[in-house]
């Protein structure tokens, strides 16, 4: 299986160089690694240990970032190393402040591995939530350095619980703790005979219940919103931005805002096809012209700022639905904004949470979410439930971060 498991590899970078001809995040993704270990070199200084933090994407990070804030705020002294998978991880974030050396992951060979974890020296290695290298944990294991999955979550379909799935139950086999989510993944572990696990539940509430907590003024997202009702679209995807056209016709005493998830010159061209009363953010910035203001709808076309607009709004729409999977519907939730997402969400606890609880509405077509939008919009109660729903679930990085103190001496 290892033997089918490297020709993936090396498929997949095959790929990836193809679509790099004429695919941005593509890229990206082989330019950000060219030279890859030159860089490190210069950058890390090999002699010294490192807390090795690893993501997927961006989402990954946001997810993990608060339990990285705080081992830096109780361990000042700690070196840290973060490392991408994904181009719209690392492009965002490769200037974060609180990391020592941040680069994107080299592709998972033996050789690769070897060269990567000597370069870091990592005391410690977190991963959180998805990602798992078999090459880079397999070396992890065979030095002896701690590997943690934190937030994590597991499915029964996954392919570590089929009978075929022996070679990936290696990869878990390596890992020294993992912090999952919820019982059930805590059940399907113990079947494949893993016993180092602890519930901990999800570190993305404590990061947005932060988020709302501590979150920046946006003076011209105000102006525009004056003090009409608002409505938020965020992580948005084709298919979600055609659905809700027919929305903003219907409703034109509301705002919308659309924060798109991809923000190149084309999609975002799309989308002001389908809202002909749109203003792009990058307009009002740069117009003296107050009557702009006046557009029912705003699109967002920079990175950055979606965490903070739901404090103007108050009703949330996440994209992804209709794809690959929802979005964060929890940053929204936190600010008391009840939510409507895509017919796409078992994977996501909270998606299920939130509807059980009357505070989510998951609709597959424009009637369905003009009904959504019709309840969600008169129910006060709903982004309450919301807001109370993410606050007590807030405790992960407390608990994960005391049990890490066993491997930090004072």
């Amino acid at each position: 299986m290892l033997w089918l498991y490297n020709i993936g590899i090396q498929l997949y970078a095959l790929l990836i160089r193809i679509f790099s001809t004429f695919n941005t995040k593509a890229s990206l993704f082989i330019k950000g690694r060219r030279n890859i270990f030159a860089r490190i070199a210069q950058k890390i200084n090999t002699s010294q240990k490192h807390i090795w933090f690893h993501f997927a994407s961006l989402g990954e990070f946001e997810q993990g970032r608060p339990v990285l804030e705080k081992i830096k705020e109780q361990y000042p002294e700690k070196k840290i190393v973060v490392t991408f998978f994904s181009p719209s991880g690392y492009e965002i974030r490769k200037n974060y402040a609180l990391a020592d050396g941040i680069f994107y992951l080299p592709l998972d060979t033996p050789s690769n591995a070897k060269k990567l974890i000597a370069a870091i020296n990592p005391e410690l290695a977190i991963f959180t939530k998805y990602e798992y290298w078999y090459h880079y944990f397999r070396e992890l294991n065979k030095n002896g350095i701690p590997l943690l999955i934190i937030s994590g979550i597991f499915r029964p379909g996954q392919i570590f619980f089929k009978p075929y799935g022996s070679f990936h139950r290696k990869m878990l086999a390596c890992v020294s703790h993992f912090f999952v989510q919820n019982e059930e993944s805590i059940a399907l572990l113990k079947t494949i005979n893993i016993q180092n696990v602890t519930q901990s539940g999800d570190t993305r509430f404590d990061r947005v219940a932060e988020n709302a907590h501590t979150t920046k003024k946006l003076n011209l997202v105000q102006s525009f919103c004056r003090t009409k009702p608002v409505f938020i679209a965020g992580s948005t995807w084709p298919q979600d931005e055609q659905q809700l056209a027919n929305l903003c016709k219907a409703h034109p005493d509301w705002k919308f805002i659309i924060a798109p998830h991809e923000i190149g010159t084309s999609h975002v061209s799309e989308i002001e096809k389908l809202f002909p009363d749109a203003v792009k953010y990058s307009a009002l910035q740069t117009t003296a012209d107050p009557t702009a203001l006046n557009h029912q709808v705003l699109i967002i076309d920079n990175i950055g700022m979606l965490s903070a607009l739901y404090a103007y709004g108050k009703v949330a729409y996440i994209g992804g639905g209709f794809g690959a999977g929802i979005h964060n519907t929890l940053e929204a939730a936190a600010f008391g904004l009840p939510v409507i997402f895509g017919p796409r969400y078992d994977k996501f606890q909270e998606a299920k949470d939130l509807i059980e609880l009357g505070a989510a509405k998951s609709i597959s077509n424009g009637s369905e979410l003009s009904a959504a939008f019709d309840e969600l919009s008169k129910n006060e109660e709903a982004g309450l439930t919301a807001k109370d729903y993410v606050n007590t679930k807030t405790g992960a990085t407390g608990q994960i971060v005391g049990y890490l103190s066993r491997y930090f001496k004072p």
